[in-house]
C-alpha cells in the first residue's frame, strides 16, 4: 500500500540505500512505481537470484541457460529502461522515438530467446544420447539446498576435484563423475544445482537438461545442512522440487552434512532415531564417508 510504500522511502532516505531488494516476486509495474517513488533501483527476489547465476555461469550450456532465463526475465521489465526517450500514445503518426527503440529492443530480445533455447534443445539432445549409452549403469544424483555441501561430498565419494566455496550457487553447472568401488558395480554420481525456496520457473525451465539427471537416476542423495537453524524448511522446498520433477518416489538416501560444526550432540541423537536409515557425516573431515559410501554401494547392488 501507499503507506507502507512512503515508510520505506523514509528508512531509504535515513540509511542512505542505493538499492531495494524485495523477498518475493514483483510485477514490472510494481518495480517501475517503486523505483519512481524511492528513486533508486529495486530488485525482487527472482531478479536477484538470477544476478548470481549469472555470476556462477561457466560452461557454455550454464551460460545459455542464465542468459536464457535472464531475458524471458528482463523482456516484460523493458519498458522501464527507456524512460529517457519520449513516449507517445495514440493513432497513426504518433509514435515517439522512445517507443520505436522498445519495439525494436524487444524484437530483438525475442530472436535471441529463440536462438538460445533452440541451442538448448540440440545441448539436451546430445545429453539424452549420453545418458542412453549409459542407460545400465547405475546413477546416483546429489540434490539439496543450496550451500548444503554437495559438492564437498562428490569430491569424497569420487576424488572428482569439483571447487568448494561456501557460497550459494557455487555449482550451476552439472557434474557426473564414475566411480568404481571393490565387489560394487559401477556407480555415475551427479552434482546437481543447489536448490532454493521460489526458484524462478524461468530458470528451471531453462535448466531443464540439467535437471534431467534427477529425473533418470536410480537413488538421490538429498543433502542437508544439518546446522542451518531452517533445515527442516529447506528439506521441504527440495522435496517441493522434486515433486514437480516428477522424482519424489524415487528412492532417497537423506544424507545429514556438517556434524562436525554442529554443537547440539543431543539433537544429533534425536535426529539419529527419527532417521534411523540417514548417513550423518562431516564431508569437510570425511567422518562417517564410509558409511555413505556402503550405504550407496548398498543401494546400488
Amino acid at each position: 500500500g501507499k503507506g507502507k510504500a512512503f515508510e520505506l522511502k523514509d528508512e531509504v532516505e535515513h540509511l542512505g540505500a542505493d538499492m531495494v531488494i524485495f523477498d518475493n516476486d514483483l510485477t514490472p509495474a510494481q518495480v517501475s512505481n517503486l523505483e519512481k517513488l524511492l528513486e533508486i533501483k529495486v530488485i525482487d527476489r527472482p531478479g536477484l537470484i538470477l544476478d548470481i547465476f549469472a555470476q556462477r555461469a561457466r560452461t557454455h550450456e550454464a551460460k545459455i541457460q542464465v542468459e536464457l532465463a535472464q531475458l524471458k526475465y528482463f523482456l516484460p521489465r523493458l519498458t522501464r529502461h527507456w524512460t529517457h526517450l519520449s513516449r507517445q500514445e495514440g493513432g497513426i503518426g504518433t509514435r515517439g522515438p522512445g517507443e520505436t527503440q522498445l519495439e525494436v529492443d524487444r524484437r530483438s530480445i525475442r530472436k535471441r530467446i529463440t536462438h538460445l533455447a533452440n541451442a538448448l534443445k540440440k545441448i539436451d539432445k546430445r545429453r539424452a544420447a549420453s545418458r542412453k549409452k549409459r542407460k545400465i549403469i547405475f546413477k546416483a544424483a546429489l540434490v539439496g539446498y543450496t550451500n548444503a555441501g554437495k559438492s564437498t561430498i562428490i569430491n569424497v565419494l569420487s576424488g572428482a576435484g569439483v571447487p568448494v566455496e561456501n557460497k550459494l550457487f557455487k555449482t550451476i553447472d552439472s557434474v557426473t563423475r564414475l566411480v568404481r568401488y571393490e565387489s560394487a558395480p559401477d556407480i555415475l554420481i551427479s552434482d546437481t544445482v543447489g536448490f532454493i525456496r521460489n526458484l524462478p520457473h524461468d530458470l528451471i525451465a531453462s535448466f531443464k537438461s540439467t535437471l534431467d539427471e534427477v529425473r533418470e537416476a536410480d537413488v538421490l542423495l538429498h543433502v542437508v545442512d544439518i546446522t542451518n537453524p531452517e533445515w527442516e524448511e529447506q528439506v521441504e522446498v527440495v522435496n517441493n522440487v522434486l515433486i514437480d520433477l516428477g522424482s519424489s518416489e524415487t528412492e532417497t538416501i537423506m544424507v545429514f552434512n556438517k556434524i562436525d560444526i554442529l554443537k547440539n550432540t543431543a539433537e544429533l541423537k534425536i535426529l539419529e532415531k527419527r532417521y534411523p536409515d540417514a548417513v550423518f557425516l562431516s564431508a569437510k573431515d570425511g567422518n562417517g564417508s564410509e558409511e555413505l559410501k556402503a550405504s550407496l554401494i548398498n543401494k546400488a547392488l
